[in-house]
């Protein structure tokens, strides 16, 4: 979703680069980073990708020593994140606009890498979670919403959760014996299916409308919209003024607020046409999602820098992970099917 949905196999590895201990990340961000040296004020813990919101005033320009020019860098390889979008995004809209099911499969195979990713994380953080049903569940969420509405979508939820707990208190024992890591790790389970494969299902939600594949496309061009708005903007402006500089230090208020303008735009724009709605609820869409899409991004910043890794995966060349294009998607999907059925009925 969001440009970005790809297909994995769903073991965990034993080792992954991407996957760092605390130690090398104490490097700096030239350890497994695209990030520019000296440009964190914590190398070791930021887990950002400077594509989200904005770049640090040293990523987004600099003065050249001779001839006043400023010079812009990304941070990241740009036109492969730009090959990388267009060609998943055209995986995305052709289903879309063809056949349902297809773009059912897609969002499921997507939350099932996803899931795929945060069970490996959670993993290096020491927690014992099983894979196989929560990728299951995160597989089957999306369906479940799709075949069977809301109610489908809970159930799943349920199911997914019941088993994944059950599979983990069986493997371990509660008492001395199992190190006392049965609570959070059981914790890490409902965790994890109510963060990747829950909210997934609202997107597929949003096609049991007859214009259904139109409003998926406010959702989730009003979600592009933000990435592109805040990464502008943060890069022009520097991002001087940090909007939560102990947990992504590349947020900047000057990038939310280019967000912000950019999902009002965008999302003023697709509510209005194709799908007849009104302006100002295009607008309030638009706010909303800016709003949902950060927390999103500063959710799984926190998740990243607490477990001590700089990316969920590298699956994706200029991006990272799937999760790392996820997280705004799947804070937003809920939000945006809200707003939307409430707009529209």
């Amino acid at each position: 979703m969001g440009g970005v949905v790809s297909i994995s196999a769903l073991g965990v590895p034993p080792e992954d680069t991407t996957v760092t201990d605390r130690a090398d990340m104490a490097d700096g961000p030239g350890s497994g980073s695209s990030a520019p040296t000296g440009t964190e004020s914590q190398p070791a813990r930021d887990d950002e990708q400077p594509s989200r919101h904005d770049e640090q005033p040293s990523r987004g320009a600099e003065p050249a020593p001779a001839g006043g020019r400023r010079v812009i860098r990304a941070g990241r390889d740009l036109p492969a994140a730009i090959a990388v979008g267009v060609a998943l995004g055209a995986l995305i809209l052709v289903p879309l606009f063809t056949f349902y099911p297809v773009w059912v499969g897609v969002v499921s195979a997507a939350v099932a890498l996803g899931t795929y990713e945060v069970v490996r994380a959670l993993h290096v953080a020491g927690m014992s979670v099983p894979l196989v049903p929560l990728a299951v569940g995160a597989v089957a969420m999306p369906v479940a919403a799709y075949t069977a509405g809301t109610n489908g979508l809970v159930l799943a939820l349920a199911a997914t959760t019941a088993v994944s707990v059950a599979v983990r208190a069986l493997r371990e024992p509660a008492g001395p014996e199992g190190g006392g890591r049965l609570l959070p790790d059981l914790a890490a389970c409902v965790f994890t299916s109510a963060y990747v494969g829950f909210p997934a299902g609202f997107a597929t939600l949003l096609t049991s409308a007859p214009d259904g594949h139109w409003r998926t496309i406010a959702f989730l061009g009003t979600v592009v919209a933000s990435d592109i708005g805040g990464y502008t903007a943060g890069v022009l402006s520097g991002g001087r003024h940090k909007l939560a500089p102990t947990v992504s230090p590349g947020k900047s208020w000057e990038g939310f607020a280019g967000s912000t303008i950019a999902c009002v735009i965008v999302g003023a724009v697709l509510t209005a046409w194709p799908l007849g709605g009104e302006i100002w609820q295009g607008a309030l869409l638009g706010v909303a999602v800016a709003c949902t899409a950060t927390v999103g991004d500063l959710g799984e910043s926190l998740l990243k820098r607490d477990i001590g890794i700089k990316d969920m995966g590298n699956l994706l060349p200029g991006h990272g992970g799937i999760m790392d294009r996820l997280d705004s998607l799947l804070c937003t999907a809920p939000v945006a099917w809200l707003l939307i059925t409430a707009f529209l009925g």
